[in-house]
């Protein structure tokens, strides 16, 4: 007699299946509900892991991911998200980024499921930004900026074309053909240069992959909100001139010594949460604490408010999680056995 194998059988959703699951799934609520969590001490962030290379064929910076991430709840979420990209893809007709997303059993710590994780992390990113402009933006948003025409820009387009549809969209992109493209697919406006998209926007998105600062404060209307999901599109003067500085978390922050913040974590120009320093700029609160109420985030209608995540892994492994239950609720996916 056979004894039952006891490993779980993995539930592996490619695109299609994720796309199909995540109708019933809102990517809002699902940040906004991580986010509490983690403000109420409730989940497990620890530090990603980060792999750099140049690639052999071209030299084309590529790298890898991987965020693990935990969120204790009524129904727990326990995963790792890993995912690549490299510069040279989207001229080979490849998509930026791609990798996936593991979710593991919190009894057994097997895993159970893997997801596409592009979609989850790009839409993750959106749902984050808008969320921050629930919470931030200025009343009355009628126009946004987004820099950078690539999956992250679709993604956002997506949600902050459902959260502001009476809004104005501008985008910009150094390939122009790319802008143009994006803009014909949203009925969105081109600017060609990245100043002329910025002006006049109450939310200002940055989704570009470079990493030389070019975007300064004075180009800011009064007001605006800057949502830098990128790497280092704001030069230093907008974070020591901003009236309000939010991250997702700063232990994020502090471990990073690639991207702005980090970089002035180092050089002394930024000091952590309730902290100061000479002639350092005070991070002012975290997301987290505004969704938890532990801070009131912007204080007049005029301020200028940089909202600056460095990507949380819990938030893709709760949207992982989401996505999942909506799938199994629709028997989506290949089940491989053991």
């Amino acid at each position: 007699m056979t004894t039952p194998s006891a490993e779980p059988a993995l539930r592996v959703l490619r695109r299609d299946d994720v796309l199909a699951a995540a109708a019933d799934v809102d990517p809002v609520a699902s940040v906004q509900a991580t986010l509490l969590a983690h403000a109420r001490g409730a989940t497990t962030l620890p530090d990603e892991a980060y792999l750099p290379w140049h690639t052999p064929s071209s030299g084309a910076f590529a790298r890898s991911l991987a965020l693990p991430g935990a969120v204790w709840s009524d129904r727990p979420a326990v995963g790792l998200k890993v995912i690549n990209s490299s510069l040279d893809n989207p001229g080979r007709g490849l998509p930026r980024a791609q990798g996936w997303t593991f979710l593991f059993d919190p009894d057994t710590a097997r895993p159970v499921a893997m997801l596409e994780a592009a979609w989850i992390s790009a839409t993750r990113t959106a749902a984050y930004t808008v969320l921050s402009a629930r919470l931030l933006a200025a009343p009355g948003l009628d126009r946004i900026a987004v820099l950078g025409c690539g999956a992250l820009a679709e993604s956002h387009l997506d949600l902050l074309g459902a959260e502001y549809p009476d809004a104005s969209v501008v985008v910009h992109d150094l390939d122009p053909a790319r802008a143009r493209a994006l803009a014909a697919r949203r009925r969105a406006d081109v600017a060609d240069d990245p100043r002329t998209a910025v002006e006049g926007a109450g939310l200002v998105v940055c989704t570009t992959t470079t990493t030389t600062g070019y975007l300064a404060l004075d180009w800011l209307a009064p007001g605006a909100l800057v949502a830098h999901v990128s790497l280092d599109d704001v030069l230093p003067e907008v974070v020591a001139g901003a009236d309000l500085v939010v991250v997702d978390d700063w232990d994020l922050v502090a471990a990073d010594d690639r991207r702005l913040l980090g970089r002035m974590l180092r050089e002394g120009t930024l000091a952590a949460p309730g902290e100061s320093a000479p002639g350092a700029r005070t991070v002012d609160a975290s997301l987290a604490d505004i969704v938890a109420g532990t801070h009131p985030g912007r204080a007049a209608d005029t301020d200028v408010v940089l909202s600056n995540p460095f990507g949380m892994g819990v938030l893709d492994v709760a949207l992982a999680a989401d996505v999942h239950d909506a799938a199994l609720a629709r028997d989506l996916g290949t089940v491989l056995p053991p």
